[in-house]
């Protein structure tokens, strides 16, 4: 029986990969995203039973719609994957209450929005699994990240609380914890309406280019086999795990020693500009 699977996010970067990867193995798959056009193309190239949806997992209402949809036409739903999200770091003392809010809206409620959408229909089906994107920023405290790191510790630590609970009901839940991945997120310093941190001027892809960029679609397949093996982690790729093994030793003085090389990194950035 194929899957029925939902994508936040699916639009772009690590969706639209898992979108692509879930669909070339038989799943059918809502490719949501807030950017309509975006998840009309991918479903459009997907082809076959994927279909598109435009949300904003900021309106739990959207949210709840999108999943209450995909049940009424295919009576089920296997997979929810909360991957929506956005950057927004740089030094805190440029950040404005609305650059937090909006990372606490996107990042971690749209995941909130989906599990509470998602998960009674699951409870009841006695089958299915959610999985919310998180990221290595999720398990280190990288300096000039403070905002994403916040919400990436509440998604991984979310997505541990609720797996425990949802084996009473048979659901599996999955935090997905990559490393520097090649998506569009390398290239932005930010929302475009709020005001952007000189201090993350350009984005960072240059600075992920020195630790290794990993491919969405390889990715992907790391989700697949994580969801079929029904892990609760996902962390890839490898030099991502051996990062997350050391900083496992010391926490603190894994953030110092990194904290050390974010400063130099920002040094020469502000001497560049």
């Amino acid at each position: 029986m194929a899957r029925v699977a939902i994508v936040t996010g699916g639009g772009s970067g690590i969706g639209a990969a898992l979108s692509r990867a879930l669909a070339a193995r038989g799943d059918t798959v809502v490719v949501a995203d807030i950017d309509g056009a975006a998840a009309e193309k991918v479903a459009g190239e997907i082809g076959g039973t994927a279909v598109a949806a435009k949300v904003d997992v900021r309106d739990a209402a959207g949210v709840q719609a999108l999943v209450d949809d995909a049940v009424d036409q295919h009576g089920r739903l296997d997979i929810m994957a909360n991957n929506a999200g956005i950057a927004v770091g740089g030094d805190v003392l440029e950040l404005t209450l609305a650059h937090w809010d909006r990372i606490i809206d996107i990042n971690l409620r749209g995941v909130v929005h989906g599990i509470q959408a998602a998960y009674p229909v699951m409870a009841r089906q006695r089958s299915g699994h959610i999985v919310n994107t998180a990221s290595m920023a999720g398990l280190t405290a990288p300096a000039y990240l403070a905002p994403y790191v916040a919400v990436k510790h509440a998604v991984v630590g979310l997505s541990l609380s609720l797996r425990e609970e949802a084996k009473a009901h048979n659901v599996n839940v999955t935090a997905v914890c990559p490393f520097w991945i090649d998506t569009p997120i390398l290239d932005t310093s930010g929302p475009d309406d709020l005001p952007k941190p000189k201090s993350l001027e350009g984005g960072v892809r240059e600075t992920a280019k020195k630790m290794g960029i990993y491919s969405p679609d390889a990715l992907a397949q790391d989700i697949i086999r994580g969801i079929d093996r029904k892990k609760a982690m996902v962390v890839a790729p490898r030099r991502g795990r051996m990062i997350w093994r050391m900083a496992r030793v010391s926490p603190a003085g894994f953030s110092t020693a990194m904290g050390a090389v974010a400063r130099r990194e920002m040094r020469k950035r502000q001497a560049a500009a």
